[in-house]
This record gives structure tokens, sequence and C-alpha cells, in this order.
């Protein structure tokens, strides 16, 4: 692309949308013409960016008729059904953060990291995949090309950040006595809540079965045995994860942390003489996937532990997309 693309930001006005502003700002993301959307509830409000003030629009069936090159989704799955296709259609490549294209078989499901050459095949819409799929990502890859993933075990630890801003809300309600139910069947303060999204007939939430579908699609390999336990837990920012993984080639440990600290995007801290290992506090407002308490899993041959922690909210979804959005433009 060798002009400056127009660039539309939808959901400009959630948790996830102001992030992108955030982030575009910071890695002075080069553009000609931009534009905010939002539902009929948030048009009319005005946005300020790198020092000029824009007007959100409405998103509607004719906001893609003016020349727009990317558009960076984040108005949940609904919309991003309906209006991704008719910007797609009018010649926009939309980089979504929903769920609802996620593993469509048309559609690539893309972390710059792991799999950028995915991002060629598009269609016109491309995927953000899950927060907790995309660290786990940036750590597995590189071990996935050393060892070759053979089972992955993820638990995880999400922030109430997730949720967005009604997850917020209960938590600081939560902590102050009030026991609100917007956005969890329990109260979260004080809690840990083994359920993120709805269950499935099979027993797994949907979360869960995001990251073990997205894990097979992004590495491209479905032979790798996948299972997880997502829970939401009382911290506002920073997804935390426990992966134990087993590999079909043996492996050190010290070989294992030097391909992690060398892989693109990942700090290791690993410590432990020390106390130091990644902290969701620490991640908050950072763009990588910060690892460690890496060691051996002694219950199986070729089998490794690690805590995997990165802020959702940033590299978990706006990051991510920017990041995208970036490789676009190349």
């Amino acid at each position: 692309m060798n002009k400056k693309p127009n660039i539309a930001v939808v959901g400009a006005t959630g948790l996830v949308g102001s992030t992108f502003l955030k982030v575009l700002e910071e890695r002075d993301f080069p553009f000609e013409n931009l534009y905010f959307m939002a539902s009929a509830k948030s048009a009319g409000k005005k946005l300020s960016f790198r020092g000029k003030e824009y007007v959100v629009e409405e998103l509607n069936e004719h906001s893609f008729d003016k020349p727009i090159d990317i558009a960076l989704f984040s108005a949940g799955g609904t919309a991003s059904e309906k209006y991704a296709p008719i910007a797609a259609a009018h010649g926009v490549t939309v980089v979504d953060n929903s769920s609802a294209w996620r593993m469509d078989k048309e559609v690539p499901l893309v972390v710059p990291e792991v799999n950028p050459d995915d991002i060629s095949w598009n269609k016109g819409i491309i995927a953000n995949p899950n927060c907790s799929t995309i660290q786990a990502m940036v750590a597995l890859k590189p071990l996935d090309e050393h060892f070759k993933l053979k089972r992955v075990i993820y638990s995880t630890y999400q922030a109430v950040s997730g949720s967005g801003l009604k997850g917020i809300n209960d938590l600081k309600e939560g902590l102050k006595g009030n026991d609100v139910k917007q956005a969890y069947p329990h109260p979260i303060a004080g809690n840990c809540l083994p359920q993120i999204d709805v269950f499935l007939e099979n027993g797994y939430t949907k979360e869960e079965m995001k990251m073990i579908d997205e894990t097979h699609k992004i590495l491209g390999r479905d032979d790798i045995k996948v299972t997880a336990t997502t829970v939401r837990v009382p911290v506002f920012e920073s997804h935390s994860e426990s992966i134990n993984l087993e590999f079909e080639k043996p492996f050190e440990i010290e070989e294992v942390k030097k391909i992690l600290a060398a892989a693109p995007g990942i700090v290791v801290i690993d410590d432990i003489e020390n106390s130091q290992y990644p902290l969701a506090r620490d991640a908050s407002g950072k763009d990588e996937v910060f690892v460690g308490r890496i060691r051996r899993d002694f219950s199986v041959e070729n089998g490794i532990n690690l805590w995997v922690v990165a802020d959702n909210i940033r590299k978990g979804a706006a990051t991510n997309a920017v990041q995208i959005a970036e490789l676009l433009i190349k």
C-alpha cells in the first residue's frame, strides 16, 4: 500500500476500541483519514486523537460507502457478522476482534509473531484470536517449531477486563461490599469463577473451546491434543496462564529458555531465587508476552510447565489487531 490508508475504528467508544486509539497513537500508525464508528447510542460523541477532535458516526449499512482501506472492528459478534461483509464488499480489509469469523475456513486467524503469512489469503476479513489464545500462541509457536507439540493443557486466570466495562464494574462494586452481578452469574470479588462464557453440551465453556479450536487453526496442526480450564479471577487487567506442554522431542530447560528469550514479542522473567516471575500487575499497559516458571514436568516424558502473562486488552486484543494492520500496509 503506497499511500497512507484511510482507517475506520468500529466500536470506538468501548474498552477495546478506546485502546485501539491509544495503540495507534503510540505506534505512530500512518493514515490519511480516520473515522470513528459505534452504535446509535454512542453516535455524536466526540473523541480526541492526536490533538484533533472527531465525531463518532453511527455504524450502518452506508458507513463504508466512503473510501476506507482498513477497519478495526470491536463492536461485538452480532455487529461484525452484519457489517464486516458489507465493509469487505466495499474493498475494506476488516480486522475483527469478535469471535464471529475466527473459525471460518475462509478467514485467516492471525497472531503476527506466529502466522503472519496467513494474512496473504484474506478475502476482506482477518480475525483477531481470543485474548487468552493470543498470548499462549506467542509462547507456544517457537517451542512447537523446535520440539513439536504433542499435548497442551491450559489453565487460565483471566482478568475482569475481559468482560468489558461491566466486568470491571462488578469487581469495583464487589470490593466496596456490593454484590453486583452484571457480568457474571456470581460475585467476582473474593471469588474465582470456573466459567467464562456459556457452557456447551460437552461440559466445556465456550471460552475453553475457543482456546482448543484456535490453537489448532493458528498453529495449523489439528493433531495436537489440547484441553483447557478457563477461570475468571478478581484481577482488573492482564490474563495469567499455567500451560503444561508435552513435546515429541526431548529438550533441555536452558535451551527452552534461550529459544523463548529470542522469540519475537516475548520477555522471559524467570529468577526464582529472587521470586521474579511474570505478574499481572507488571504486564498491564505493555504489549509483550511474559513467560516464567519454566520447569520440567517430571510426570511425563518431554513435559514442561510455563507461566504466561499478558495484558488482555492490549496484546490480547487492540495491539494484536493494530500489528495486523501494520502488516497490511507494508
